[in-house]
C-alpha cells in the first residue's frame, strides 16, 4: 500500500508543480546594472546618496551607503523602497497623499511619505522597490529612475 501511495505522489507531483505560480526575481547581474546606472547619475549630479533595493516581500536585497552619505539615509532609503514595493507605486504618491490632507495614511503598513522610491516593474509584475536617499527628493527619484531605465534597456538585449 505504501509503495502504491508513493508511486501516486511521484506521478502527481510534477503535474501539481506545473499549476504553481512562478515569480520573476531580480538576478545579481540585473541589480548591478541598476546600481551602476544610479551611481553614474549621482556622480553626474555631484551628489552622494545611499541606494537601497528590496524584493517584492520588502526584504532588503541591496544597500549601499557611500562615505559622506548621512547615517539617516539608511532608514530613509529603506522606507522609500519598501513603500514602493508594497504599494507598487512611487513613494511620492505617499508624500502627495499626506500633503493633500490624508493623514490617516500615516497608519498604513510600509507607508513612507517621501519621494525617492520607485517600484521595480517587469512585465507588469512588481519585483520590488528601489530608492535613493541623500539629496533633494526629486534628485533621489531621478537617481533611482536612472537605475530602472538601465534595467529596462538591459532586459531588451
Amino acid at each position: 500500500m505504501k509503495r502504491w501511495m508513493a508511486m501516486v505522489v511521484l506521478v502527481a507531483l510534477p503535474a501539481m508543480a506545473a499549476d504553481l505560480p512562478s515569480r520573476k526575481v531580480l538576478s545579481l547581474e540585473a541589480m548591478k546594472v541598476m546600481v551602476a546606472a544610479s551611481e553614474a547619475k549621482a556622480k553626474a549630479l555631484n551628489v552622494t546618496v545611499t541606494l537601497c533595493m528590496v524584493d517584492a516581500g520588502e526584504n532588503l536585497i541591496f544597500l549601499e551607503k557611500p562615505e559622506g552619505a548621512p547615517l539617516n539615509t539608511l532608514k530613509f532609503c529603506q522606507g522609500k523602497a519598501k513603500d514602493a514595493a508594497f504599494y507598487g507605486a512611487p513613494s511620492k504618491a505617499a508624500e502627495d497623499a499626506v500633503k493633500s490632507g490624508h493623514t490617516e495614511a500615516l497608519a498604513y503598513p510600509e507607508f513612507f511619505p517621501n519621494q525617492g522610491g520607485l517600484p521595480i516593474l517587469v512585465g507588469g509584475e512588481v519585483l520590488g522597490g528601489y530608492a535613493a536617499s541623500g539629496a533633494r527628493s526629486e534628485i533621489d527619484e531621478a537617481i533611482a529612475q536612472a537605475g530602472l531605465d538601465a534595467l529596462a534597456e538591459w532586459l531588451k538585449r
